[in-house]
């Protein structure tokens, strides 16, 4: 029987969702153990598509818990993915803030909810990837706060309640 395997170079954004979700239920079912997971997903996130996909599908899922236990072997190759990592991170962590803000106005509690588990995920992450890395990625963002937006293309801009919120959020990791 021929071994199957993946070209993690070539998978798409939407494979790379599909792979993480896959593996976060095998996980999940005790069929996949922490460090195959963990030496797997640091495969993945080696590429642009992978690394958006994982955190697309890992940080939204309600009922993927990986990001909620943070394994050790897990935080490990996150960390070794360095810059790339923390950068997605933080960024996740900005449009997840923004966006609580606009589902608090728009009373859309469900929303508000799965938007601030993502925040809080991303806020457990970044406290334990390298100190460095997140302060890098975080100056840079904050820098560049004022020309980011709620809208794929930026047209529509944060505006100064959710950069308030936001920088709150920033500040929480600390704690």
């Amino acid at each position: 029987m021929e071994k199957k395997t993946m070209n993690f170079k070539e998978a798409s954004f939407t494979q790379a969702i599909n792979i993480s979700s896959q593996w976060c239920k095998e996980w999940g079912e005790d069929l996949l153990s922490e460090e195959v997971l963990a030496d797997r997903i640091a495969a993945l996130i080696k590429t642009r598509n992978g690394l958006r996909g994982f955190f697309a599908y890992a940080l939204s899922d309600k009922d993927c818990f990986l990001l909620d236990k943070l394994p050790f072997s897990l935080m490990y190759k996150l960390n070794e993915g360095g810059e790339a990592v923390a950068e997605i991170v933080v960024k996740n962590l900005i449009m997840s803030s923004a966006q609580i803000i606009i589902h608090r106005r728009d009373n859309n509690h469900e929303y508000e909810i799965a938007s601030e588990n993502i925040s809080d995920r991303c806020k457990a992450i970044l406290r334990l990837l390298e100190t460095n890395a997140v302060t890098r990625s975080v100056n840079k963002l904050l820098r560049d706060l004022d020309n980011m937006g709620n809208s794929f293309n930026n047209s529509v801009k944060y505006n100064s309640e959710q950069k308030e919120f936001i920088k709150k959020q920033i500040l929480d990791i600390a704690q």
